[in-house]
């Protein structure tokens, strides 16, 4: 497969697990059982899975907050699990914040409250920091 984005190869492993994931399990459970059942997925295909990581957000220097990432893989690949019926610009927002804090280049975006999972690709190329306009040029859910 020619690599057409950062981490392509392993993107789609994990795009591959959660949809087995949402084969087997199908949707409307919490977001915390798709977390642990890809968790095992990603395992089972020898890429390691970090659950419920902390993340520091630091502001010159200061650590001003943190927040906790649904799952690492690969120490290069944040995944961030939703259990929503629609994934919304604040969604995205939030995103961009966590690979702007973790310094990580790649997300995806997991949707799993419908019989269709969704998977969003974002890279912090996509947005627009002067106008903070998302650019919309990627899998959309």
């Amino acid at each position: 497969m020619a690599e057409e984005y950062k981490y392509a190869e392993v993107s789609e492993k994990v795009i591959k697990a959660a949809y087995q994931v949402h084969n087997t399990l199908g949707f409307g459970f919490l977001e915390k059982v798709y977390e642990n059942a890809l968790a095992i997925e990603l395992r089972e295909v020898g890429l390691s899975a970090e659950q419920q990581q902390p993340v520091k957000v630091s502001y010159r220097g200061a650590i001003v907050g943190d927040y906790v990432a649904d799952l690492i893989v690969d120490g290069r690949i944040l995944v961030e699990l939703k259990s929503v019926a629609t994934l919304d610009k604040s969604h995205e927002v939030q995103l961009v914040n966590y690979l702007k804090a973790t310094g990580i280049e790649v997300c995806l975006h997991q949707k799993f409250k419908s019989a269709f999972i969704c998977v969003n690709l974002r890279l912090p190329l996509l947005v627009d920091y002067i106008s903070g306009e998302l650019n919309h040029d990627r899998r959309a859910c």
